[in-house]
């Protein structure tokens, strides 16, 4: 695994909610059967939720690999669901809802007697077209400080290469501070965005502009919900902000519940003269050196 963090309580967070790419069934069941033999190891309660995968397959497999995983079923120690009873339960998938329903299967874990909760996700169904699929990025942008650094949660997010758009792969597993060591960025062109834990913000990396408006939109509603104050945005590796991208930072920094400004660090010196051009959209913004 990689990933790294300043301080070494946030430095747990980070190491808590893993991306985990994946591109054969072999690779799917060795990631499987060694996230749960920890859990069960460590008296934590594992829950499994599937997607592209059958449920009675989690099961069958941890037992192929000499895990008696009917066992842990029996006793409540090992949960296998699904997405449409987690991530898209209800209308669709709503990323404070989902936020919610961790702390609850924390609560309930401690309830059950168990030492903490472990989880993986299939992330396979944010490829399909379902209500709310659009706010994938915004939800794995916000759970590493509204989630992880809270709860004494580790999750890895499984993403299927075969079923996930490379675009997509890459934009939702830079999200994430830790990845599989096999879960490798490229460095195709485009806007990447991922949390910061010191200061607590985002970097935008790349480019924002009218191609990558769906990741800056995404971006944007993870600042907006973010309880940080002030939350950071670190520029300082972007190369390129389009005035309709500022608009959406902009907006973002109006809807948050907090008075304290969004801090734009290191930004980029054509966001100056757009500030200038377009007062209006100071608002909220904090604009900082490099």
């Amino acid at each position: 695994m990689h990933g790294a963090s300043p301080t070494a309580g946030r430095d747990a967070a980070a190491a808590r909610h893993v991306a985990v790419g994946y591109s054969s069934d072999g690779e799917w069941a060795d990631h499987l059967v060694t996230f749960v033999r920890a859990g069960l190891a460590g008296d934590e309660q594992v829950r499994y939720f599937a997607d592209a995968t059958d449920p009675g397959l989690v099961t069958r497999t941890l037992a192929d690999h000499g895990v008696d995983a009917e066992s842990a079923v029996r006793r409540g120690q090992l949960v296998v669901a699904t997405a449409d009873e987690t991530y898209l339960s209800g209308s669709g998938f709503d990323p404070d809802a989902m936020i919610g329903l961790w702390q609850e299967a924390v609560d309930a874990a401690a309830a059950g007697g168990f030492r903490g909760l472990r989880a993986i996700g299939e992330m396979s169904w944010g490829a399909r077209d379902v209500a709310g699929a659009e706010r994938l990025l915004e939800y794995e942008l916000r759970i590493h400080h509204e989630v992880f650094e809270r709860l004494p949660l580790t999750a890895w997010c499984f993403y299927d290469r075969r079923l996930v758009p490379h675009d997509d792969f890459r934009l939702l597993t830079q999200a994430h501070l830790t990845c599989s060591e096999a879960t490798a960025h490229d460095d195709a062109p485009g806007l990447s965005v991922a949390p910061v834990t010191v200061p607590t913000g985002f970097r935008l990396a790349g480019s924002a502009g009218y191609e990558t408006r769906r990741a800056t939109v995404s971006a944007a509603a993870a600042i907006a919900a973010s309880p940080a104050e002030p939350v950071t945005v670190d520029m300082s590796v972007l190369d390129h902000l389009d005035i309709a991208s500022l608009a959406e930072l902009a907006t973002a920094a109006r809807r948050r519940a907090s008075s304290s400004p969004v801090r734009l660090v290191g930004a980029p010196p054509a966001l100056q003269r757009m500030l200038e051009l377009f007062p209006e959209l100071g608002e909220g913004l904090e604009v900082a050196g490099r």
